[in-house]
């Protein structure tokens, strides 16, 4: 097994570069810390390319490390830190390949996040969908990156369990109709269905952005648009709850 000893090495450097987005994006790889995402990893017989993984992690984890396919390479605990977003990191890391296709069957409940930018919200739904038992999870323009360390924390490896693709809605809601997916939008409107009142799934629901809701354009592309009933003073629903509420009434 290879020894690293210095954050100055080249594979090291690399490696924390997947920290930002564009270099994800150009290597079609990210980053996972923590031996709950790597084992998810594992369990799902993900794309793993690379482990880093300290001493005392290599011994506490060695059992299921010595199954994966991968390279592993022994790091201090002054590199992990350096690698590490976290305030106190495990001593584990995997590079893991991208997996962005969307797959050839859509039937089911989807989840549509337009524009979400709060990082724990999109982890947020997206394990409530994974929880709810939905067909997948697709990712508007403008939506937190589904690879930034705050999304993959907030997932806790459910973007393991099922299928998250980003790319433009309208094309996506063309698809899921193909499909005969009815496509509900969410916006606080009187003339808005009640979400109690769905009659017909399979169903993607489409959440919008913390301040602004769905855009509009959006809106207009859908079957119906559907609204939960406020009974207190509150003006909004966080759009995480919102989503846990509408996915698990389509799960019922």
């Amino acid at each position: 097994m290879n020894e690293i000893q210095s954050k100055k090495n080249t594979l090291i450097k690399e490696t924390k570069k997947l920290s930002q987005k564009k270099y994800r994006q150009q290597n079609q790889q990210y980053l996972i810390d923590g031996w709950h995402l790597v084992q998810e990893a594992i369990k799902a017989k993900a794309d793993i390319q690379t482990i880093f993984v300290t001493p005392h992690g290599y011994e506490e984890y060695r059992e299921r490390l010595d199954t994966v396919n991968a390279a592993i390479y022994l790091i201090t605990d002054e590199i992990a830190a350096y690698l590490s977003e976290l305030p106190t990191p495990q001593g584990i890391f995997a590079v893991v390949a991208k997996n962005d296709q969307l797959p050839k069957q859509l039937k089911g409940n989807w989840l549509i996040l337009d524009n979400v930018q709060d990082p724990g919200n999109v982890g947020t739904m997206i394990r409530t969908a994974d929880a709810a038992g939905f067909a997948g999870v697709f990712l508007g323009t403008g939506t937190a990156d589904l690879y930034s360390t705050k999304v993959l924390r907030s997932m806790q490896g459910s973007n393991f369990h099922l299928p998250i693709v980003e790319g433009a809605i309208p094309d996506f809601i063309a698809a899921l109709r193909a499909e005969e997916v009815m496509i509900y939008g969410t916006e606080l409107n009187k003339d808005a269905l009640a979400y109690t009142d769905i009659k017909h799934y399979p169903a993607a629901f489409i959440l919008g952005n913390e301040g602004q809701g769905v855009q509009k354009e959006l809106l207009a592309l859908t079957d119906h648009n559907v609204y939960i009933p406020i009974y207190g003073e509150a003006e909004s629903l966080n759009v995480a709850i919102a989503a846990g509420i509408l996915m698990y009434h389509a799960a019922r």
